[in-house]
C-alpha cells in the first residue's frame, strides 16, 4: 500500500506549477515548498504538473529541478518526479552501465513490477534510449548473469490466480535436483523462475519446503560470497516476498558504516506508491524500530525531509 499523503481537497495544477516556479525564483531555492508539493502528489498528478509546467514556461520541470537542487536530495526529487515507467527505464539504463552488483536493480525491476508495468518500462526505454532493454542487458552482461537476466526482463508473465499443483510438485523436485547437482544456471532452473506466474512459483517453492524441509534460498546460500547465487536469491525474494526483499535493501543501506543513499533513494522513490506501508511494517517487525526513526537518525536536511514525506510522515 502507498504511503503518499495527498491533500484532502483537490489542488489546482496551475497553482502547483506557479508555486514551483516561485520556489526557483529569487536568491535561494525554496526546497521546503518543492517538498510540500511534489511529495504529496500522485504519479498522475505529477505527470500533469510536468506537462503544464512545460507548456507554461517552455522548459522541462526536471531540468529546472536539476539546476536548482544538488546531491542526494536532487536525485530523490528527480526520480520521484519521473513517470514510473520512465523511472524504471532510467534506472535500468543506469544499471546496465555499472558494476555487477547493479544487476540487483535489474532483478528488482524485472521481478517486482507487474507484467504490464514492465511492458510500459520497455516502451519508455525504447522512447528514451532508442533501443531495447533486452539489447542493453545482453550487451552489458555475460555468462550466467546474462543467462538469468535476459529471460527475466524479456518475459510477459501470466498474472492469473490459477495454480497447477501437480506441476508445482514436479518442478519443486526438479529445482532440488539442480541445486543438489550445483546446476544453478541450468536452463530448466532459469525457465521456471523466468516464465512461471508468481502464483505458480509460490506454490512450487512451498512444495519445495514441504518436500525437502528447507526454504530454497537456504539451499542457495552454500557460498554466500558467490554473486550469481546472491542474484538468484534476490530473484526468488523479489518474486515471492518483495516487501521482505526491499526491507533488507533498506536495512543494509541504513545499518552499515556510511549510509548507502543510492539504495535508500531507489527503494523509497520506486515503492512509496506501491507497497511502502508493507515495507515499513516489515522493517518494524524485523528491527523493532520504526523506519522513519531509522531514516531520521541516518539522514539530514532536505533529503531527510523528502524521504520522510514520501514514507507517510507529516501532513499534505
Amino acid at each position: 500500500m502507498s504511503t503518499i499523503i495527498t491533500p484532502a481537497h483537490a489542488t489546482s495544477v496551475a497553482d502547483d506549477v506557479e508555486q514551483l516556479r516561485k520556489a526557483f525564483s529569487g536568491w535561494g531555492t525554496n526546497e521546503g515548498l518543492i517538498i510540500s508539493i511534489l511529495s504529496h502528489r500522485t504519479a498522475e498528478q505529477r505527470k500533469h504538473i510536468r506537462e503544464t509546467y512545460a507548456s507554461t514556461y517552455n522548459e522541462d520541470l526536471l531540468k529546472s529541478l536539476d539546476k536548482e537542487l544538488s546531491n542526494d536530495f536532487e536525485r530523490l526529487v528527480h526520480l520521484w518526479t519521473l513517470d514510473p515507467s520512465e523511472r524504471d527505464a532510467y534506472l535500468t539504463n543506469e544499471a546496465t552501465k555499472r558494476w555487477t552488483k547493479s544487476n540487483q536493480v535489474l532483478v528488482e525491476i524485472a521481478c517486482t513490477r507487474s507484467a504490464h508495468d514492465l511492458l510500459l518500462a520497455k516502451q519508455a526505454y525504447h522512447a528514451c534510449f532508442k533501443k531495447s532493454i533486452e539489447e542493453d542487458v545482453a550487451y552489458h552482461t555475460t555468462g550466467d548473469f546474462r543467462k538469468l537476466l535476459l529471460p527475466l526482463v524479456g518475459t510477459y508473465r501470466y498474472e492469473g490466480s490459477e495454480v497447477n499443483m501437480t506441476l508445482a510438485k514436479t518442478e519443486a523436485k526438479l529445482l532440488h535436483e539442480k541445486i543438489c547437482d550445483k546446476c544453478y544456471s541450468d536452463d530448466d532452473f532459469i525457465r521456471i523462475l523466468a516464465t512461471r506466474s508468481k502464483q505458480q512459483i509460490n506454490a512450487t517453492l512451498n512444495q519445495y519446503k514441504n518436500q525437502f524441509g528447507k526454504d530454497i534460498n537456504k539451499d542457495l546460500k552454500e557460498d554466500p560470497k558467490d554473486e550469481y547465487l546472491a542474484l538468484l536469491r534476490a530473484t526468488i525474494k523479489c518474486l515471492t516476498y518483495p516487501e521482505k526483499y526491499f526491507e533488507k535493501v533498506v536495512r543494509l543501506a541504513i545499518n552499515k558504516t556510511g549510509t548507502d543513499e543510492g539504495a535508500l533513494t531507489r527503494v523509497v522513490a520506486t515503492r512509496a506508491e506501491v507497497d511502502m506501508k508493507n515495507i515499513k511494517e516489515e522493517y518494524q517487525r524485523r528491527n523493532s524500530v520504526p523506519l522513519e526513526k531509522a531514516i531520521a537518525k541516518d539522514t539530514r536536511g532536505d533529503y531527510e525531509d523528502m524521504l520522510l514525506a514520501l514514507i507517510g510522515c507529516g501532513e499534505a
